[in-house]
């Protein structure tokens, strides 16, 4: 195209002019709008609002004014941009939640920290905090440089004088380009003491100072979970300081449990975390809430949760926070501008740039102070010449033509300054009287005081530092005030299991998958003989299938009849009394129709490698396969469960044990036979194997029913059968044989003895937990179970109804501190309380007569004793 007359088209690089706009566009944000300065902690809109409403004297003691008229002033005078920004400028520094030390003193709507929107400026009225004035105090001394405004028709102070750190107590937040500030605030005591500390000892270390200022604290108050991320805030300038609601634990007078907060994190909108958190318990996400309510009102803050009857406080808590607003993270970053530069700055950085600045005010306006003195000093001066020349003076001044011509004559006759002379002629015909006169010589010579004074503070930097330390003094003691959020300093990644105490639990689980956890206290000590206390409250076709103690930090791995794994922690189980009937398990794990539990065991941990990989599983199944297999295979908890091993068609699995892989085991048959053999004999498996032979039933109606893996020196073989008898002997009656033979004699499974149903590991320091199908449970001691021979009956353990039978057996650890309830005949023989044998029943229960104990030695031979040695019969 042709050039039009007169233009000069210059060609540039397009590539080059965008960066240097976007450069000039991003030190224009970074300096002039989102970054605060070091010295005072505020950004320019927030200094021009402040100074603004000061120059408008919107001060603490005198009446609000409306805010449309504030942020006119602002807006017209200073800070040429949207009406909102200085709008929403002003009304953050006036909410309580928002600022740790408000600046501002609102009148009307100005939101509320649920997230409401204040009212319209023109409806709403403000004026300065006095706190607020402290950052302007001294502003008209010189103490700061001012900046022309954005036309040039006025000027504005590039800072604020800020007799306190503003910058640490109310902290700031801003985004810039390619950079942001986040600042914590911190409580105006320990600033100031910190401070203090500082201008004693300039070489403190950020530690030293950490004693002083403890951490952030922060308006809505809350708990601060954990050191480690304010000790980096502090010695670096970043780090992640992890806030926590307040809350606590209450019961209302109907018994239901509650959680009630008071204090909720910084910068957290209330309610939408109420809504948040109501949304994750329709959607199931979090359990034991029954209903959220918030109660707040002008007393506080109080945010009410009701939980469920078997729900456990600590852990919704615990929940609550880990999933919720509840708990959530402030992000410190403390970049500021420090000469109009942004650096990143630590705890010891921002108490230095703020006395070295306070330092440059307190010396300008001491000079200012020295120079106005000096002025002072030599007009009274002149007055004094005048007075002590009256006469002379009034003459003078009688007998000029005009006052520039007696100005003269004043300067020339008594050798006066300009100054001076103006002043003689200005000065009121009162000042001739005697009492005047004497008044301007205590004033010169009061001010000639103050003049060496304030030499003296401009010549000592110590003098400079006392008149700060002072300031700060006066200020901690009229605005100071308590920590409002606590500090929990020793944190580490919070889990459930902080908030339980590891207490032993019995654990009981129905034949219909009813399972529940009953603190083992409940459960008093009987005697053998003893009909036993309502357990468990079933239904009739329905009865307790396994009973075992185990502690709430305890992984449960619960295994299925078909030969599925699930995981569980007993805090997980939920909690029941002694006659209720839990819950149903198909509500805790994936259990698939027609399937059950078959065994559980307990696993301290899942984690330690040493652990997991030094311990086995052995599993037995109904028609006698036993399997080995690592812990470490089993090691990944899934949420759907897992296949632990497979088991064949008309086989289930049985039982399982925890082994070091040296134990060994004995596996026993409903017919009353055993085998005992070192689980060395059984090579580790995959976790999906069959697994191999472990005894040889040799009759359809033989199965396995229980088996054993010999861990303690001092055990002994418990046996129980169907009707009621049992009997403990010495595990070295039973010899060691291989795997895959029929075993030996145990207990003779006759009509009145009954079939084999159980048998444990037990020693005399132990408990047993007998229940029966009709739900009858007792705990008795194993030393209250006589030991005999192999081939012995057993003595009766508990009497039972002829519809009655014992359906499970299990060894319960003894509290050395618990005392049984057993008094002792003159032959030291336990002593049977019918009566409180009575009371323990429920109606519909029978008690038969008491049957002798028997002791009848059978003299069957060993079948099998010595087994039969087998290969490896993979089934």
């Amino acid at each position: 195209m042709a050039e039009s007359s007169g233009e000069n088209i210059i060609p540039i690089n397009i590539e080059e002019e965008m960066r240097g706009a976007y450069i000039d566009y991003s030190m224009s944000v970074i300096i002039s709008r989102a970054l605060p300065d070091v010295r005072d902690g505020l950004k320019p809109v927030h200094r021009r609002v402040l100074y603004g409403m000061s120059d408008l004297g919107v001060n603490y003691n005198r009446a609000h004014k409306k805010s449309a008229r504030i942020v006119g002033e602002v807006l017209g005078k200073y800070h040429p941009h949207g009406d909102s920004s200085v709008y929403g400028t002003m009304v953050r520094m006036a909410q309580p939640w928002s600022l740790r030390y408000p600046l501002v003193d609102g009148q009307g709507n100005f939101g509320s920290v649920d997230g409401d929107n204040p009212a319209a400026m023109r409806y709403t009225e403000a004026r300065l905090k006095r706190l607020a004035e402290e950052l302007l105090s001294d502003l008209g001394k010189d103490t700061v440089d001012f900046v022309p405004n954005f036309d040039d028709s006025l000027s504005e102070p590039s800072v604020l004088p800020s007799k306190f750190p503003n910058l640490l107590v109310n902290g700031s937040s801003g985004i810039a380009v390619g950079m942001a500030t986040n600042m914590a605030p911190h409580n105006l005591s320990e600033v100031i003491d910190g401070t203090l500390a500082y201008i004693d000892n300039n070489d403190i270390t950020i530690p030293e100072l950490i004693e002083y200022i403890k951490a952030p604290d922060f308006p809505t108050g809350g708990t601060i979970y954990g050191y480690q991320g304010v000790k980096s805030a502090f010695e670096t300038g970043r780090g992640s300081i992890i806030m926590r609601a307040k809350a606590y634990f209450d019961v209302t007078k109907t018994g239901k449990e509650q959680i009630i907060v008071t204090e909720i994190p910084y910068m957290t909108n209330k309610a939408a975390m109420i809504e948040r958190i109501a949304g994750l318990i329709n959607d199931k996400k979090l359990d034991g809430i029954s209903d959220i309510r918030d109660e707040s009102d002008r007393d506080g803050m109080r945010v009410v949760f009701d939980l469920k009857k078997d729900a456990i406080p600590n852990i919704v808590l615990n929940h609550l926070y880990k999933y919720t607003p509840l708990q959530s993270s402030f992000g410190v970053n403390n970049v500021a501008l420090v000469k109009g530069r942004p650096v990143l700055l630590n705890l010891k950085d921002l108490i230095k740039h703020y006395v070295d600045h306070r330092v440059v005010v307190v010396t300008r306006r001491t000079e200012y102070e020295l120079r106005e003195a000096e002025k002072r000093a030599h007009i009274l001066e002149g007055l004094l010449i005048a007075l002590d020349n009256l006469d002379a003076v009034i003459t003078l001044i009688r007998n000029s033509r005009d006052p520039e011509a007696a100005k003269i004559g004043l300067i020339e006759q008594f050798s006066l300054s300009e100054i001076q002379a103006k002043a003689i002629l200005d000065m009121r015909l009162q000042r001739l009287t005697g009492l005047e006169r004497d008044k301007i010589v205590k004033e010169y010579e009061e001010i000639m005081l103050l003049i060496t004074d304030l030499k003296d503070i401009l010549a000592n930097d110590w003098r400079k530092f006392e008149i700060i330390k002072n300031e700060l003094i006066e200020i901690k003691e009229r605005y100071g005030d308590e920590r409002r959020t606590k500090i929990e300093f020793a944190a580490e990644e919070f889990s459930d299991e902080d908030m339980i105490p590891d207490e032993e639990m019995l654990i009981t689980i129905s034949h219909e998958g009813y399972i529940k956890r009953t603190p083992l206290a409940e459960y008093r000590t009987q005697t053998r003989g003893g009909v036993g206390s309502r357990g468990v409250k079933t239904k009739d076709t329905d009865f307790t299938e396994h009973l075992f103690s185990a502690t709430m930090l305890n992984y449960l791995l619960i295994f299925t009849e078909y030969g599925k794994l699930f995981w569980m922690k007993v805090y997980e189980v939920p909690e029941g009394s002694k006659t209720s009937k839990g819950r149903p398990i198909q509500n805790l794990i994936s259990l698939e129709n027609g399937d059950s539990i078959r065994s559980v065991i307990n696993v301290k941990t899942l984690s330690n490698e040493d652990y997991i990989n030094n311990n086995y599983l052995i599993m037995c199944t109904e028609q006698g396969t036993i399997k080995k297999t690592l812990l470490e295979a089993y090691s990944r908890p899934r949420t759907n469960g897992i296949i632990a091993i497979s088991i064949n068609e008309g086989d289930r699995l049985l039982d399982v044990a925890l082994t070091n892989g040296d134990n060994d085991i004995v596996i026993a048959s409903s017919a009353g036979r055993a085998v005992r053999f070192n689980e060395k004999g059984v090579r580790p498996m995959g976790r999906t194997a069959a697994g191999v032979r472990g005894i040889n039933l040799n009759d359809p109606d033989n199965k396995v029913i229980g088996m054993v893996c010999i861990s303690r020196e001092d055990a002994q073989l418990l046996v129980v059968s169907e009707n009621g008898f049992g009997k403990r002997s010495a595990i070295d009656s039973y010899r060691v044989t291989n795997r895959g033979g029929k075993g030996v004699s145990t207990m003779n499974a006759t009509d009145k003895v009954g079939k084999l149903v159980a048998i444990r590991e037990v020693t005399e320091q132990d408990d047993l937990m007998i229940i029966t199908r009709n739900g009858i449970a007792i705990r008795m001691s194993v030393l209250d179970i006589r030991q005999a021979g192999r081939n012995t009956q057993g003595v009766k353990l508990i009497r039972l109804n002829s519809s009655d039978e014992i359906t499970s057996v299990t060894r319960i650890l003894k509290d050395p501190d618990e005392k049984a309830e057993i008094e002792l005949d003159e032959n030291g023989d336990p002593i049977v309380n019918e009566a409180v044998i009575v009371a323990n029943l429920e109606e519909g229960d029978n008690i038969e007569g008491t049957e002798e104990d028997v002791e009848d030695t059978l003299d069957e031979e060993d079948e099998g004793a010595e087994g039969e040695d087998s290969e490896d019969d993979e089934v």
